[in-house]
């Protein structure tokens, strides 16, 4: 069944999207068994393993929760579970998905405060402590920051967001989107004292759609006994009685734990370090390949940079639509689309997950290739530049 193409093809299909990424075997595998009682006493044991495998990937000793959902549930917990209607929320416009995140909590009833960015870079760290020294009657009562925007390949400096937040003495939660970073590059929930971390299983940790993640604070537990936004299938109060006994209050998405317990075990046999360097390396081949064929990367901060996806502009008066619809067309790849102001100026290469050598070099030529068949103007020998650095740096 052609599931993904519009025409027959020859070969495997390139998804190079930052998310959701490729599901490597061992995990498809995993997800294959049967499903057990999710009530029964095997189901209990494995749930109890799993969920402390969890903690080791989010950085964590405190409790992570799991909703069968997209990341986008896992946004809508975190807020619902620890605030009240009317209350003030500080948001940093780093990108497309920020803005969403931004645009849920007004539906939810509070009152998002944004400070914007060009979506060149990171969340100004410097905007949002002036903002909370400001606000001597801390009404502010949480700071929204997306870690990794992957609508344009810009991390933010998580552990900087938190030392602003306590150099301006102000109690506000420190609420963080990881859900493209989480496994990918280095995250740490307690170190960074992050209240909430929201992450989502379809990209570092390599599995399907399907599961969403709340690594929460004791102070976001306390505040989760006066939050007035009306919850119930988010409320984590019920899944963390469940989950003492590794059971969940409704029917969990058995298969996708099984996929996940694998994926885990993966990380953790490689280690996380070298997941991360993995990554890094992956990413600064990326880069100068880009540079190489005369293009810009849309982050304009080099400590900013992501090493999940990068985003590439494109010259003035050419499409980034139409190059992704050539190279899909002639190549059998897909590339992440421009989402929001970057609809059609930019092109996203996503190089995450279960990702190799080879991969990479494919996925660059491709995109060298479809910029020659696109008539894009641009240098050739990014390839090259790109193989070259991976060989230096092994």
């Amino acid at each position: 069944m052609a599931y993904f193409q519009s025409k027959p093809t020859s070969g495997r299909h390139f998804l190079q999207i930052p998310g959701p990424s490729n599901t490597p075997d061992r995990v498809l595998r995993a997800m294959d068994y049967p499903t057990m009682d999710h009530r029964g006493p095997d189901f209990g044991k494995f749930g109890k393993q799993l969920l402390e495998k969890l903690r080791a990937v989010f950085k964590t000793s405190q409790p992570v929760i799991v909703f069968p959902a997209s990341g986008t549930g896992a946004w809508e917990a975190a807020l619902a579970n620890t605030l009240s209607p009317g209350d003030r929320v500080l948001m940093c416009e780093t990108g497309w998905f920020a803005h969403l995140w931004q645009e849920l909590a007004g539906r939810l009833g509070l009152k998002p405060e944004l400070i914007e960015t060009d979506w060149r870079r990171g969340a100004d760290v410097a905007a949002i402590e002036a903002a909370l020294r400001e606000d001597k009657g801390h009404g502010i009562k949480a700071v929204c920051v997306v870690h990794n925007e992957t609508s344009t390949g810009a991390t933010s400096r998580i552990a900087a967001v938190r030392k602003a937040i306590d150099a301006a003495g102000h109690p506000a939660l420190l609420l963080v989107d990881t859900i493209s970073g989480l496994a990918s590059i280095d995250y740490r929930h307690d170190e960074w004292g992050v209240d909430v971390t929201i992450a989502g299983s379809q990209k570092g940790l390599m599995l399907p759609p399907g599961l969403s993640f709340n690594a929460i604070s004791a102070k976001a537990l306390k505040a989760a006994e006066g939050a007035r936004i009306p919850r119930s299938y988010w409320d984590w109060r019920p899944m963390l009685a469940a989950n003492a006994q590794g059971f969940f209050p409704s029917t969990p998405a058995t298969n996708l734990l099984y996929g996940l317990d694998a994926a885990i075990d993966m990380l953790m046999e490689e280690g996380l370090d070298n997941v991360f360097a993995r990554h890094d390396r992956f990413a600064e081949a990326t880069r100068r390949a880009v540079r190489a064929w005369g293009l810009e990367v849309q982050v304009e901060v080099p400590g900013e940079y992501s090493s999940v996806l990068t985003a590439v502009r494109l010259p003035e008066g050419h499409s980034a639509n139409a190059l992704r619809a050539t190279i899909l067309e002639k190549f059998n790849m897909s590339l992440g689309n421009g989402l929001g102001r970057l609809n059609d100026r930019v092109f996203r290469i996503g190089h995450l997950g279960d990702f190799g050598p080879l991969q990479l070099v494919g996925t660059l030529g491709g995109v060298e290739m479809g910029l020659g068949a696109a008539g894009v103007p641009h240098k050739p020998g990014g390839v090259q530049v790109a193989m070259a650095y991976l060989n230096g740096n092994a």
